[in-house]
């Protein structure tokens, strides 16, 4: 076959992005459409448009596309639709760093300059990470990008806010919220960071109002105690039953509170008494609901001290310092600890959070929760691994109010309109807000836009155009499968579910898979900030898109966690060189297309048997989204079975001019199949691969090809346990062979066999690398031999073996041996060991004594046959 136009070495470069141009000028992204083909949809998870391209994305994306092309192999009309959230904290703090370089800022141009200038920002860079998606080899379709805020797309997502408003499920309230005090917004959980640093603990006495004592209270906080309102007992702690009711006076501002009981504190921590600040931490807020308590704020949006007094515009650490002084110089202190202390974080800004008590807009969210519970529950979406969704579940039975609203420009505005009287309505615009006020004039719409998490909340169908009811969303929806990260379970999983079954009719996902952390090899995560992060547009330029795909891939299964290292990168870059070598020695053994053979030999059949069983577990694989197990059957089949077994043994076939059309039939079967089975995983160098098989009925490309249609006549079970026992005992004479130091591949002249060989003799032959066998037992000279699957081999030794040598080698052997046996001897005759070991330690002491033995009386044997040999 003419090779001229396929490189000698596999080169990345000169092949992914040649494919994927071709593929998408041939339109393969894209579903077909009139086809009456069964549909698979996935709507990827939307990157951030000020994302690039980390580890965690290496991985995620490839794996919708491992299910897109798998699933179009299989016959579907595919559509993986590709998009973009607005990320409304990450981009303007993007715009607003740029403008703090250039002098200005967003509150000196204006909201509507301001918008103007992110826009203007994500035409410029927005979309970096989707052009690095392309590398990937991600096939998505493109012509049906979309974007948050496309118009189509941001006025369904006002559409949702609307219905929910007008059904109460959307609603103006006062809670505790994550408040950054850089960003001045709030923030949501997935935004946060949690870390845990040293700080201290203070003990202040909260003396009774009457004088007949005190309370010793611990915080982490002593600011916050400006706020307090209660000191909260167990109900079931007898050492306050009877001051429940009661009044303490609050240090530094001498104001009584009461004392009452509730189920949140803790008896066995401290004294049992817990300070209550409703407006300043959400486990207070959630005690000052249950007992109509007051909440008064005492941090400004800044984190600065609002109370009139003498702490008031002070900065909150400072407000702590002063605070701490006071008590001591009044008395107040008991004592002050160090103390490891949970802290919150803002990812954005680095700014510790405050738990605040702010006017928001909410969700009602444990109302809608309750059909997806049911939903779950009876499975109408199912969750790999499968123990995620007792973890959903447990949050879903336990859900809060969501906090909406964000104190930002960038975004989906709240569409809420005010009158002069603060009369509210939801409407799409001021005109239709007009029209709901009637005669009382529109002032004023609300300042604040929705949390991102509440228009992705729509991914699924509103990208498919929903509230109109388009070909799209009545061909694509509900979706197949989402993939995406354990973090975001409860506040993006969720909220795709509420919105699905409540808007669009149904489950928005059939299944949905948690993919695994991608960790450093020695298990530390991966960060940017942190100099642990790598590259991967660096590996890919290094090595190609496939390599790395497969690296992550081949990892990932149950696992949730997985070890990214350079030696994986190149076991991978090895396996694409094994498969590209590979490919291209058969081609060169292959004059053109090949009928197929009326008879086969029982190799034949074993590795058919092999390609049988190896496609039936990579599809079971795919389907249980178990990656790490599909690509562990297909490079056990290809470098194994393949490559060190069927190859070697045809390669005296393949140079015989009557016999090499069956090895070369059976050779392009496998390749055929096994590229189709990689393709999902390794798209591009299998690709080129196929392009160059010279098989009858191939498709223009592989990527549009059929999956592997294997007849049940290829399942031989007979044939794979014959074959396997002449490897067997093939392996067993090759290692015969390295403990005499006779080099692999060196042809020896003869073995003796005593037992069936089956009529697989060439088998053995040219893979234990003798020239002849015969069959029974040398009857002269010395020889070393080896009994495994009912056979026994001999191999005559004289003039094959330095005999000095391999005495020297086993007499090391028995002298390691003797002294391991001493060892083992002497614990199990110790009867303080026997007694006091466990069971399953002393059984294998005395097996790995029994197995000692055995190995000496094999080395005695063989020194004495080389011992008379040498005479």
């Amino acid at each position: 076959m003419d090779l001229s136009n396929m490189p000698t070495r596999y080169d990345a470069s000169l092949t992914e992005q040649k494919w994927y141009a071709k593929w998408e000028e041939a339109l393969l992204f894209r579903p077909v459409a009139g086809s009456d083909k069964p549909p698979y949809t996935i709507t990827i998870p939307p990157p951030n448009i000020t994302g690039s391209l980390h580890m965690g994305h290496a991985l995620c994306y490839p794996l919708q596309d491992l299910l897109g092309r798998y699933n179009r192999l299989l016959g579907k009309n595919v559509l993986i639709l590709p998009g973009q959230d607005h990320a409304g904290i990450a981009t303007q703090s993007v715009v607003d760093k740029q403008l703090k370089k250039q002098g200005t800022s967003a509150a000196q141009i204006g909201r509507e300059k301001f918008v103007e200038r992110v826009w203007e920002w994500r035409k410029e860079s927005g979309d970096t990470i989707l052009n690095q998606l392309r590398t990937l080899g991600c096939a998505f379709d493109w012509s049906r990008q979309r974007f948050t805020l496309d118009d189509r797309y941001a006025e369904a997502v006002l559409k949702v806010f609307i219905d929910w408003y007008d059904r109460g499920l959307i609603f103006r309230g006062k809670r505790v919220v994550n408040w950054d005090p850089k960003l001045q917004t709030s923030v949501s959980d997935i935004e946060t960071l949690r870390e845990t640093r040293r700080g201290k603990l203070y003990h202040v006495r909260y003396p009774y109002s009457d004088g007949s004592g005190e309370i010793v209270i611990a915080t982490t906080r002593p600011e916050t105690m400006l706020a307090d309102v209660a000191v909260a007992v167990h109900p079931s702690d007898a050492r306050y039953k009877d001051k429940v009711g009661k009044t303490l006076l609050l240090p530094l501002l001498n104001k009584e509170i009461p004392i009452i009981a509730d189920p949140y504190p803790d008896p066995a921590f401290g004294t049992g008494a817990v300070k209550i600040t409703p407006a300043h931490d959400a486990n207070d807020y959630q005690v000052g609901v249950r007992h109509s308590l007051p909440m008064p704020i005492i941090l400004d949006p800044q984190a600065r001290i609002s109370l009139e007094g003498p702490y008031f515009g002070l900065d909150r650490n400072e407000a702590r310092k002063q605070i701490v002084h006071d008590l001591e110089e009044q008395g107040y202190m008991v004592k002050i600890e160090d103390h490891e202390i949970p802290i919150v974080i803002s990812d954005r800004s680095g700014e510790v959070i405050e738990p605040l008590l702010s006017e928001q807009w909410f969700c009602d969210q444990p109302a809608l929760a309750i059909p997806i519970i049911e939903a779950v529950k009876q499975g109408q979406v199912k969750f790999h691994p499968a123990r995620y969704e007792r973890i959903f579940l447990d949050w879903m039975e336990n859900i809060r109010e969501w906090c909406l609203s964000r104190q930002l420009w960038w975004g989906h505005r709240v569409p809420v309109y005010y009158t002069e009287d603060g009369t509210h309505f939801a409407a799409l615009s001021w005109e239709e807000a007009q029209r709901k006020a009637g005669d009382k004039p529109i002032v004023r719409q609300d300042e604040d836009v929705l949390d991102t998490w509440f228009s992705s909340g729509l991914w699924p169908f509103a990208t498919l155009g929903w509230p109109e009811q388009s070909e799209d969303l009545k061909r694509f929806y509900p979706t197949n499968c989402l993939i995406t990260d354990r973090n975001i379970i409860n506040l993006w999983v969720a909220r795709m579910m509420m919105m699905g079954y409540d808007l669009a009719g149904g489950k928005p996902f059939s299944d949905v898979m948690i993919y695994a952390t991608v960790m450093r090899e020695d298990g530390r995560r991966m960060s940017k900030s942190l100099g642990t992060g790598v590259d991967p547009m660096e590996i890919i330029s290094s090595i190609g898109a496939d390599a790395l795909r497969y690296t992550l891939l081949s990892q990932t299964g149950e696992n949730q966690e997985l070890r990214y290292s350079e030696r994986k990168t190149d076991e991978a870059r090895n396996f694409c060189n094994k498969i590209w070598n590979a490919t291209r020695f058969v081609l060169m053994n292959i004059e053109g297309p090949v009928s197929e053979p009326k008879t086969l030999t029982t190799v034949d059949e074993w590795l058919l048997s092999r390609l049988y069983q190896t496609e039936k577990a990579v599809r079971a694989a795919y389907d249980g989204y178990d990656i790490q197990s599909a690509c562990q059957a297909m490079y056990k089949f290809f470098w194994s079975e393949l490559c060190d077994w069927y190859i070697e043994v045809s390669k005296p076939r393949l140079n015989s001019a009557t016999d090499k059309a069956t090895p070369q039939w059976v050779l392009l079967t496998a390749l055929d199949a096994f590229l189709k089975m990689m393709h999902p995983v390794m798209p591009h160098i299998t690709e080129e691969l196929y392009s160059h098989l010279p098989i009858t009925g191939k498709s223009e490309f592989l990527m549009s090809s059929n999956w592997p249609q294997l007849p049940t006549i290829y399942d031989l079970p007979d044939s794979e346990a014959r074959i396997e026992r002449i490897f067997e005992i093939t392996r067993a004479f090759r290692a015969l062979r390295a403990e005499l130091d006779l080099q692999p591949i060196k042809t020896i002249p003869l073995a003796y066999i005593e037992g069936d060989l089956e009529g697989n003799d060439a088998v053995f032959t040219s893979q234990g690398w003798v020239k002849e066998i015969k069959f029974g037992r040398p009857t002269e000279g010395r020889f070393v031999s080896t009994t495994v699957a009912g056979v026994d081999i001999h191999l005559p030794i004289s003039g094959l073996v330095d005999t000095e040598k391999e005495l020297a080698r086993l007499q090391k052997e028995e002298e390691k041996a003797q002294a391991e046996m001493i060892k083992i001897e002497a614990r199990l005759s110790n009867p303080q060991f026997v007694e006091r070991a466990k069971p399953e330690i002393v059984e294998k002491e005395q097996a790995t004594l029994e197995s000692l033995k055995n190995q000496l009386e094999k080395i005695v044997a063989r020194r004495t046959l080389f011992e008379v040999d040498s005479k």
